[in-house]
C-alpha cells in the first residue's frame, strides 16, 4: 500500500517522473500552468510487482499445419500434431491443452501408451520425446536423440513398454519406454532382406505386431518389399517383393491377412498362406479404358482394414483418384461389403484413423467412427449409418473459416449478454450432423470458481463477423454477422465498378462495441462503416447510407505542374451518383467539378430488406472518392450510445456523425481542427502529380501485402501484396524530385512454399517499391507502352485483396544506401494503413531507412538519418485514436460536459467539447454543436489510448445508452424512452472537488494530466529503443494499470496515476504483423492475440490468475481399468491362437542383447518428473504431495525391508531345522560309519 499525495500549487517539485505545471507538459504554448485552488489527490496504489505474472492460459482454434494424429482408445483423447512443434491434446469439453517442443522440429508421429497416461512423439530433429500427461500441464520426461539414423516410422504395441523405430536407412531399432533407453537389439536392414537383392529396400514406411503372434514383427518398406521379422530366431518368415511402392499396411484382426496401399492407386490384399503373389489386387477408382488399360490413379496414402461381427469389413483409404479427374477435391472413400461411399472433402487429408471399441489387435475392431484431419479443419465421421454424417464438432475449429483480419476482447461483459447471442444464433445453425455423441470424451474438467462472462469477437476477410463466448477458458461460437449482406454483390465490367471489385472488398478492418448499449459498428477495408443495432424480433427496413467527402488538399493555391494537363489524369466519363443525404464540404472538395467524382467504394442495397432478430443494419457511412483518387481507409473510430454519436477519422481528416438524426456533424482535415494552435510548423506539400503515388501508397492498410501475381501464388493460407500497382509513376516521379533519394524499400517475407514462384533477394521477395533510383539518375522503367504517369487505369482495383491478419509476415523496408536503424514508420503504414509522420523529443520531422541486418533480425528502431525522400515529404497526419467521454474541454470549464478526445500520429492530443440536448424530444430535432477548443497537449509518438480516472483512483466509464428493442411492439403504457447511465467525474467527488485525471498513452510515453487544468502530473517514457503497439487502461485485482505492448515483444504493466513500471516481461518477439494487429487486453489481467492464421493464444498478466490456472484446466488423464481381452474359446486357442508366449524383456533386455552403441542415440532426461509436479501443484499443496510421495516411497522400502527380514528369518529357521535333523541321524554313529 503506497499513497500519493501531491499539492497542486502550481510549483514544480522536483521528484523524478512527475511533473506538475511544467513547460514540457503544460499548456499548448509550453508555459507553466498554475491552479488557481490547491487540491489534495489521495490515491492509494494497492497494485505491486508481487501481482503481476506472465503465463499462456490456453490456446483456441485449429492446429495450424498439421502433421499427425493419434487417439487413445480407452480413454478417447485425440492428439494432434504440427509443423511448427506443437501437440495439441483433445478431449471433452473444456479439456483442450497445447504442448510445444523447445526444438520447434515438426512432429512426424505421435502414439499413445493406452491408457497409461502418456504420448510418444517424433520429431522431425530425429528426436523421441515421452509427455507425461497424468499432470494438467503435460512435460516430457524423456527424450532420445538418433544422431546417425533419421527417424521415418514408429510402432508401440498395446500393453507394451517396448517402443520399435523405423529408420531412413531401413533398420529397425527398440526403444525401452519406461528409461528411454535404446536396446541391443536391431534389425538391420540386410539382415531383413535377401542376401541376393542387389538394391537397397528404402526406408521403414510400416512396422507392426502380427495379432497372431506378437512375436511376429511385419516390417514394410518404400521400394515395396515387405518382411515378417521372427523377432525370437532373429530371422525372416517370408518376405515379398511388389512392383509398387508401398505407402500403408494394415491387418485383418485375425492376422491370416494383411492389406497394402501403394503408389499406383491400387490395394493388394496378402494371404500368408501363399506369399509369392497377391490374394487380390483392386483399382478402387482405376477404370477400364476402351483400350483395355487401367486409368493411371493417384497414390493411396492410406488404407484401413476393420472388421465388424455382423457385417462385411471396412476398407478406407484415402486418395487413389484417377489423374484425368482434374479439380477433384480430395476424398475419402469407405468401401464397405459391395458399397462404395466417396466423401469430398474441402481441404487436402493429412492423416485420418478409424475409432474403434477394441484396443486389442486381435479382436473383432467394431469400428464406430473416423477421424480425418485435413489441413485446415478436423471432421468425424459416424460410421454406424448408412449416410456416413459427421459429428457436429464441439471445438472452436473454424475460427479461420475466413483469414481473420481483428480482434476484440471484453472481459466482465454484462451476464445477460451471452445467452441472448447464443439464443439468437443457434436459429442459424446447420443441420444434417449424426445424432450421437461427440466420440472424443476424455478427460475432465469442472468449471471453475474464478470466472466471469468475457466475449471475443473475431473479423474476418470474407465480412463476417464472429461472437465468442470465452468464459471459463473455454471457446465456443455464440453469433455470426455478415456484413456482406447490406451492400450489392460487386459487378464486373461495368465501367467505374470494375475498378471497384476485389476480392475482398467488405473486410473487416476493426470493430467498436458497447455491450451494456448492444451496439456494434464495423470498420470495413473499402472506407465504410456500419452501424448496428440489436433487436430480439426480425423487422423489414430500409438501410440508410450517408456519404462523407473526407479528402484533404491544403494546398489549393499552387499553381498547377505542366502534367496537371495531361490527358491520362482526367477521367470526364466519370460520373456519380448524388449523394443520399447532405453533408458539410471538406476543404479538397469546394469546385463543383470534384463533386462529379464522388463515388463511394460499395453500393449499399437500396430496396427494404428483411433482416432476422440479431443484429440490424441502422445506418451505412462511406467515404467517397474524390478527384480520381480512393477514399483513405480509417484508422481510428468510436461510438458513444449515451451522446447518440460516431467519430472516425484517417489520415486526411476527422468526422462526427450523429447516428440518431442520420446526419454528419464535423468534417474536418486535422490541419482545420487546430487552428491557430497549431503545435507545428507545416510545409508545403509536393505538387499534384505527385498525389496519385501517394494516396495509392497510404490508402492501403489491410493490403499492403497482396501481389498482382496473387492468382498465382496464392495458398490456403497466406497471400501477398505489393506497395502500388504503378511502378512507373512511383520511379518517375522520385526522379524528377531534387530531393529525392533512395527511398525506403520494403521486403515481404515469404513463406517456404512461396519462395519458388517469386524473385526473391535474401530469402525475402522485393516489391516494386524497393526499386529505389539514385538523386540526379531518372530511372524509367520503358514497357510497351512507353512511361506512364497515369492515375489508376481500367480495371485497376482501388483496394487490393483484403489482408488478413492470419496471413501477415512482417515486412521490412530495406536502404540499399546506407546502414542505419530500423524504424517503426513502415509498420505503422500496415498498422493504421496510412503513411504519417513521426517526431521525436523536439518535435521535428525526420526520415528512417532500414538495415538489412536489422530486417533480418525483426527489430525496430527509430533512426537518425536526416535524408527525405519523395514519399516522406508528402505524408499526412493521421488521427490514431477517439474517446467520447464527460470532461473538461476549456480550462475555465466549471462542470464536466460531452467532450471528444482526439489523438493524432503526431503526437498532438486535442479536446473537441460539445453541447448535447438532454430532452430526448429536443435530442431528435435539435442539432448537436460541435466546436473545436484548440487545447492542445503533446506527447512523443502516435497517440494510442485515452484512459480517464476521478481523484479516487476509480476509473470513469463512458455514458451509455441502456439498451432497448426499437423492433418491438409497441406498449401505450409503458413508452420506450432512452434511459442513459452517466459516469460523471463529480459524482463521487464532493470531497475532492470536481475534475478527474486524464490518462494518455502513445507509443513512446504515458502521461497523466490533471483536468480542467491540463496539468501534467506523471509522465513516464515507456520506451526509447522500440515502440509500443498496444496499450489500454485495465483493471487488476480491484485496482488499475496501464497495460502495453512493445514491438520489441515486451509485455508492460505501469500503476496509476503515478506510472511506476510494475511488470516487464520480454514475452514474444514480433516476428510479423499478424500479433500487432491481432494483440488486444482486457479486464482482469487477460490479454489474447493470433498466434498463427488458426489459432488464437490467450494469456494472462496477473499472478491470481495464474495460480488458479491449474484448478481451471481439465485433466488430460482418468484412472479406467483396461478392458479385458475376449475369451477366444478353446478351440481357437488350440488351433490358431497365441500359442507361445512373447517375452519381449527376454529379448530385448541388456542381459540378452546387451547395450546399443552410445554414438547411435543421446538419452536426455526431461522435466516431467518431480519438476513437472512442482508445476502442476505449487505452494503447500505441492509440498504436501511430495511429503506424501516421499512418505509412501519410504514405506515401500521399509514394507521390502520387512519382506526380506521376514524371508531372511524363515531361511534361517529352515536351516536350524536341516541342521537339528542332520544332528539328530549322526548322533549315534561311529565315524567309521560315515
Amino acid at each position: 500500500m503506497k499513497k500519493f499525495r501531491k499539492v497542486l500549487d502550481g510549483l514544480t517539485t522536483s521528484s523524478p517522473g512527475v511533473t506538475l505545471g511544467s513547460p514540457s507538459c503544460g499548456s499548448a504554448a509550453g508555459t507553466p500552468t498554475a491552479v488557481p485552488t490547491p487540491k489534495d489527490i489521495d490515491i492509494q496504489e494497492t497494485l505491486l510487482s508481487e501481482n503481476f505474472q506472465l503465463c499462456k492460459t490456453v490456446r483456441h482454434g485449429f492446429p495450424y499445419q498439421p502433421t499427425a494424429l493419434a487417439f487413445d482408445p480407452v480413454q478417447k483423447i485425440l492428439a494432434i500434431g504440427s509443423r511448427s512443434g506443437g501437440v495439441r491434446i483433445l478431449g471433452g469439453p473444456g479439456v483442450d491443452c497445447y504442448c510445444q517442443h523447445e526444438s520447434g522440429a515438426a512432429v512426424l508421429q505421435l502414439q499413445f501408451l493406452i491408457n497409461e497416461g502418456a504420448l510418444v512423439t517424433a520429431c522431425a530433429d530425429d528426436t523421441l520425446h515421452l509427455w507425461n500427461l497424468r499432470q494438467r500441464r503435460p512435460a516430457v520426461l524423456h527424450s532420445l536423440k538418433f544422431n546417425r539414423e533419421r527417424i521415418t516410422f514408429c510402432h508401440l504395441p498395446f500393453q507394451s513398454k517396448w517402443l520399435y523405430v523405423g529408420t531412413e536407412r531401413g533398420n529397425t531399432h527398440i526403444v525401452n519406454i519406461e528409461s528411454f533407453i535404446l536396446s541391443g537389439y536391431v534389425i538391420m536392414w540386410n539382415k531383413a532382406i535377401e542376401l541376393s537383392t542387389k538394391t537397397h529396400p528404402g526406408p521403414v514406411v510400416h512396422l507392426s505386431d502380427s495379432p497372431k503372434d506378437e512375436g511376429k514383427l511385419l516390417i514394410g518398406f518404400e521400394s515395396g518389399t515387405i518382411v515378417q521379422w521372427d523377432l525370437r530366431v532373429k530371422k525372416a518368415d517370408f518376405r515379398i517383393y511388389y512392383d509398387e511402392a508401398i505407402h500403408s499396411v494394415s491387418w485383418h484382426h485375425e492376422g491370416k491377412q494383411f492389406m497394402c496401399s501403394h503408389s499406383d492407386g491400387s490395394l493388394t490384399l496378402w494371404n500368408l498362406r501363399n506369399t509369392s503373389k497377391p490374394f487380390q489386387v483392386t483399382f478402387p477408382h482405376g477404370k477400364i479404358q476402351k483400350d483395355g488399360r487401367k486409368e493411371s490413379c493417384k497414390p493411396i496414402l492410406k488404407v484401413e482394414y476393420k472388421t465388424l461381427r455382423s457385417s462385411e469389413p471396412f476398407v478406407i483409404f484415402s486418395g487413389g483418384l484417377s489423374y484425368d479427374k482434374a479439380g477433384r477435391r480430395p476424398t475419402l472413400t469407405i468401401m464397405h461389403g459391395k458399397a462404395i461411399t466417396v466423401l469430398e472433402m474441402d481441404y487436402p487429408i493429412v492423416e485420418f484413423m478409424v475409432l474403434c471399441e477394441t484396443p486389442y489387435i486381435n479382436e473383432v475392431q467394431e469400428p464406430y467412427a473416423v477421424v480425418v484431419l485435413l489441413e485446415k479443419d478436423l471432421i468425424v465421421v459416424d460410421l454406424t449409418q448408412s449416410n456416413f454424417p459427421v459429428f457436429e464438432n464441439p471445438y472452436p475449429m473454424d475460427v479461420h473459416e475466413s483469414p481473420v483480419t481483428c480482434t476484440a476482447y471484453f472481459a466482465d461483459c454484462p451476464p445477460d449478454i451471452i445467452p441472448i447471442l447464443y439464443s439468437i444464433g443457434a436459429k442459424h445453425k446447420k443441420t444434417g450432423y449424426s445424432q450421437k455423441e461427440w466420440p472424443i470424451t476424455g478427460g475432465t474438467w469442472t468449471l471453475g470458481s474464478h470466472t466471469y462472462p468475457e466475449i471475443i469477437i473475431t473479423g474476418h476477410a470474407d465480412g463476417s463477423v464472429k461472437f465468442w463466448d470465452a468464459s471459463a477458458i473455454t471457446l465456443q461460437m455464440l453469433y455470426k454477422l455478415k456484413t456482406s449482406k447490406v451492400f450489392e454483390k460487386p459487378k464486373l465490367g461495368e465501367g467505374r465498378a470494375a475498378e471497384l471489385v476485389e476480392e475482398d472488398p467488405f473486410a473487416v478492418q476493426m470493430v467498436s462495441w458497447c455491450p451494456q448499449s448492444r451496439i456494434f459498428c464495423v470498420v470495413g477495408i473499402s472506407a465504410h462503416i456500419i452501424l448496428y443495432r440489436f433487436s430480439k424480433n426480425d423487422a423489414n427496413t430500409q438501410i440508410v447510407s450517408l456519404e462523407v467527402r473526407l479528402q484533404c488538399e491544403p494546398e489549393e493555391i499552387i499553381t498547377p505542374s505542366e502534367h496537371e494537363n495531361n490527358p491520362c489524369f482526367s477521367e470526364p466519363g466519370s460520373h456519380s451518383p448524388q449523394p443520399h443525404h447532405q453533408y458539410p464540404v471538406s476543404p479538397g472538395s469546394r469546385t463543383p467539378e470534384s463533386a462529379k467524382d464522388s463515388v463511394p467504394c460499395l453500393k449499399v442495397k437500396e430496396r427494404v430488406v428483411r433482416v432476422p432478430p440479431g443484429y440490424q443494419s441502422d445506418l451505412v457511412i462511406q467515404l467517397l472518392w474524390v478527384d480520381g483518387e480512393p477514399p483513405q481507409q480509417i484508422t481510428s473510430l468510436d461510438i458513444n450510445s449515451a451522446y447518440g454519436l460516431l467519430a472516425f477519422g484517417n489520415c486526411n481528416g476527422l468526422a462526427v456523425v450523429d447516428y440518431l438524426q442520420k446526419a454528419v456533424l464535423l468534417c474536418m482535415s486535422t490541419l482545420d481542427l487546430y487552428g491557430a494552435t497549431d503545435p507545428y510548423q507545416r510545409l508545403t506539400r509536393s505538387p499534384r502529380r505527385n498525389r496519385q503515388s501517394t494516396s495509392d501508397f497510404c490508402m492501403r492498410g489491410l493490403s499492403n501485402f497482396y501481389s498482382d501475381s496473387k492468382k498465382r501464388i496464392r495458398t490456403s493460407y497466406q497471400s501477398l501484396t505489393e506497395l502500388t500497382d504503378n511502378q512507373q509513376s512511383v520511379d518517375m516521379e522520385r526522379s524528377k524530385s531534387p530531393t529525392s533519394v533512395k527511398g525506403p524499400g520494403r521486403k515481404l517475407s515469404l513463406p517456404t512454399d512461396l519462395k519458388t514462384d517469386l524473385d526473391h533477394v535474401n530469402g525475402h521477395c522485393t516489391s516494386p517499391i524497393s526499386q529505389s533510383c539514385s538523386a540526379g539518375k531518372p530511372r524509367i522503367p520503358m514497357g510497351p507502352e512507353g512511361p506512364r504517369l497515369s492515375r489508376r487505369g481500367p480495371g485497376r482495383p482501388p483496394f487490393r485483396k483484403a489482408q488478413s491478419a492470419a496471413c501477415m509476415e512482417i515486412s521490412l523496408p530495406v536502404s540499399h544506401t546506407e546502414v542505419g536503424h530500423a524504424s517503426r514508420r513502415a509498420m505503422l503504414q500496415q498498422f493504421h494503413g496510412v503513411t504519417m509522420y513521426s517526431h521525436d523529443e523536439h518535435h521535428t520531422t525526420t526520415s528512417y531507412c532500414w538495415s538489412e541486418r536489422e530486417s533480418r533480425e525483426n527489430s525496430f528502431s527509430r533512426s537518425r538519418s536526416s535524408s527525405v525522400s519523395s514519399i516522406d515529404r508528402d505524408t499526412k497526419e493521421a488521427i490514431t485514436t477517439l474517446q467520447f467521454g464527460e470532461s473538461y474541454g476549456r480550462k475555465s470549464d466549471a462542470l464536466p460536459t460531452p467532450c471528444l478526445w482526439v489523438g493524432t500520429s503526431l503526437g498532438v492530443v486535442q479536446l473537441i467539447p460539445m453541447s448535447i440536448p438532454t430532452d430526448q424530444e429536443e435530442r431528435m430535432e435539435e442539432p448537436v454543436t460541435i466546436g473545436p477548443s484548440g487545447a492542445v497537449q503533446m506527447l512523443k509518438g502516435s497517440v494510442l489510448r485515452f484512459g480517464f480516472m476521478d481523484y479516487m483512483g476509480t476509473v470513469i466509464q463512458s455514458p451509455y445508452e441502456v439498451w432497448r428493442d426499437l423492433n418491438a411492439p409497441e406498449d401505450p403504457d409503458r413508452p420506450r424512452r432512452r434511459k442513459l447511465v452517466n459516469f460523471s467525474p463529480s459524482s463521487s467527488q464532493d470531497a475532492c472537488g470536481e475534475g478527474h485525471l486524464a490518462v494518455v498513452c502513445s507509443e513512446r510515453q504515458a502521461k497523466v494530466f490533471l483536468m480542467p487544468s491540463q496539468s501534467c502530473l506523471f509522465v513516464h517514457n515507456i520506451t526509447e529503443s522500440s515502440f509500443v503497439l498496444r496499450a489500454d487502461v485495465v483493471s487488476v485485482c480491484n485496482s488499475v494499470c496501464l497495460a502495453c505492448f512493445c514491438a520489441n515483444g515486451h509485455v508492460m504493466t505501469l500503476s496509476l496515476p503515478s506510472l511506476r513500471p510494475l511488470m516487464d516481461v520480454n514475452y514474444l518477439p514480433l516476428t510479423d504483423m499478424r500479433i500487432a494487429r491481432t494483440f488486444c487486453f482486457t479486464n482482469g489481467g487477460q490479454a489474447l492475440y493470433l498466434s498463427s492464421p488458426t489459432e488464437i493464444q490467450r494469456i494472462t498478466y496477473s499472478q491470481e490468475m495464474c495460480d488458479n490456472l491449474q484448478e481451471m484446466l481439465g485433466e488430460l488423464f482418468t484412472p479406467i481399468e483396461t478392458p479385458e481381452a475376449q475369451n477366444r474359446g478353446f478351440l481357437k486357442g488350440f488351433f490358431g491362437g497365441n500359442a507361445q508366449t512373447f517375452d519381449r524383456e527376454e529379448l530385448f533386455g541388456e542381459a540378452a542383447a546387451g547395450k546399443a552403441s552410445r554414438s547411435l542415440a543421446q538419452h536426455i532426461p526431461g522435466q516431467g518428473g518431480m519438476e513437472g509436479m512442482k508445476v502442476a501443484a505449487g505452494g503447500v499443496v505441492g509440498e504436501l504431495a511430495r511429503a506424501r510421495i516421499a512418505l509412501d516411497e519410504r514405506g515401500q522400502r521399509l514394507g521390502e525391508l520387512e519382506d526380506r527380514t521376514a524371508l531372511m528369518m524363515t531361511s534361517a529357521e529352515t536351516f536350524s531345522k536341516h541342521a537339528h535333523e542332520l544332528m539328530l541321524k549322526c548322533k549315534d554313529k561311529k565315524w567309521y560309519q560315515f
